[in-house]
C-alpha cells in the first residue's frame, strides 16, 4: 500500500475514509465495514453543517439551486460524499429540487434554437445522479433522465449557449448528464440510455478531455487545474473519473490527461487543489458560491485530502497506482 493511502485511511474525515476504501482498495459499498463507516458520514460534523439550516419540515430556506447551499447542491454533495442511502430524511430535499425542475416557469426556459435544445442539463443530470446515488430515486427521476436524451445535441453532449451559431457541447453541460445517464442505464438496462452514453463519451474522447479539435490548444486553463468539490465545473480529474465509472478509462485518447494528473502529484504522494469555486461561511444569510463547510482550500504546494483521494481512486482504474 502506497503510504499517502495509509495517510488517508487515518484521515478524520470519514467521507475520505469511504472514497479511498471504495475507489482505491475496492471495497464493496455493501461491505458492514463500508455500511457502518457510510453511517459515520452521516453523522459527521461537515455533512451535519449542510444540512444544519433545514427547517422543521427538513426544507433549506433557500432556493434549490443557490451555490452551494440550496437542495440541489446539498443532495449532489451528499451523493459524492457516500452518505448512506434510503434517508427519508432527505426527502424534503429532494422535494424542493423537484418542484423547480417541474415548475412551468422551468420547462418553458428551455428554448430549441437551430434544431438544437439550449439547456442547463447539468441541473437534471446533478438530480438524477444524486437520486439514484442515494436511493431516493422515483418515476420522476425516470422522466428527468428521459428529458436529458430528448436535449442531447448531434455530436452527443448538451448545451445552454443560445447563440444560434453555437454548433458543439459544451462540456460543463455534458459531463455530469454523461454520469448520470451511465448510472441510469447500469440500473435500468435501458439500451437506449446506454447509447447515448457511447455518443456522450465521444465528445470528451475525441478532444483528449481538454484540447481542441481544431488547433489541439487547450480549451480553456481552469480544465486542467484540479478542485474538489466539482460542482457544475469540468475539469480533468472529474472526467477521468466518470470516465473509469463508465469503463472507459483504459481508452488511448485518456493517456494524456491521465499523464498530466500524475505529473501534478506532489512530493508527499499527495495531489493539490489548485484552484477553488466557493468561499467559507460560519454565519450569516449564504449568498452565490458560498459554502459552510471548507473543502481545504487551494494551495499548489500542499496536498488536498479530496483532491488526493479522487486521483488515487482514477490512477487505481487505469491501472497506473
Amino acid at each position: 500500500m502506497e503510504p499517502v493511502v495509509a495517510q488517508l485511511l487515518q484521515y478524520g474525515e470519514p467521507a475520505v475514509r469511504f472514497k479511498v476504501r471504495t475507489g482505491v482498495l475496492g471495497h464493496d459499498p455493501a461491505d458492514p465495514m463500508v455500511t457502518a463507516l457510510r453511517l459515520t458520514v452521516r453523522q459527521s460534523p461537515r455533512v451535519q453543517a449542510m444540512l444544519a439550516p433545514r427547517d422543521a419540515e427538513g426544507r433549506l430556506p433557500y432556493h434549490p439551486y443557490r451555490k452551494w447551499v440550496g437542495a440541489h447542491w446539498v443532495l449532489a454533495q451528499l451523493a459524492d460524499l457516500g452518505y448512506p442511502t434510503g434517508d427519508d430524511d432527505l426527502i424534503p430535499l429532494r422535494e424542493q429540487v423537484y418542484t423547480w425542475l417541474f415548475s412551468r416557469k422551468h420547462e418553458a426556459n428551455i428554448p430549441v434554437i437551430q434544431g438544437r435544445a439550449r439547456r442547463c442539463a447539468s441541473q437534471e443530470g446533478n438530480l438524477v445522479l444524486a437520486l439514484h446515488s442515494l436511493g431516493l430515486a422515483d418515476a420522476r427521476t425516470e422522466e428527468l433522465a428521459r428529458r436529458l436524451l430528448g436535449w442531447q445535441w448531434p455530436d452527443g453532449g448538451w448545451n445552454c449557449d443560445r447563440k444560434a451559431a453555437a454548433s458543439h457541447s459544451s462540456y460543463h453541460e455534458t459531463l455530469i448528464p454523461l454520469r448520470a445517464l451511465a448510472v441510469h442505464a447500469r440500473l435500468t438496462g435501458d439500451p437506449a440510455f446506454q447509447s447515448a452514453v457511447e455518443r456522450g463519451v465521444e465528445v470528451l474522447l475525441k478532444r483528449r478531455l481538454f484540447r481542441r479539435l481544431s488547433t489541439g490548444e487547450i480549451i480553456e486553463p481552469a480544465f486542467v487545474q484540479l478542485h474538489y468539490p466539482y460542482y457544475w465545473r469540468y475539469n480533468i480529474l472529474y472526467a477521468l473519473r466518470v470516465l473509469a465509472e463508465i469503463g472507459a478509462i483504459g481508452d488511448p485518447r485518456c493517456a494524456e490527461a491521465l499523464d498530466l494528473l500524475e505529473s501534478k502529484r506532489l512530493p508527499d504522494g499527495g495531489w493539490p487543489a489548485e484552484i477553488k469555486y466557493y468561499t467559507v461561511l460560519t454565519n450569516g444569510e449564504p449568498k452565490s458560491g458560498h459554502s459552510w463547510v471548507d473543502w481545504g482550500g487551494a494551495r499548489r504546494k500542499t496536498a488536498n485530502p479530496w483532491v488526493t483521494a479522487e486521483a488515487l481512486t482514477v490512477l487505481q482504474a487505469a491501472g497506473r497506482l
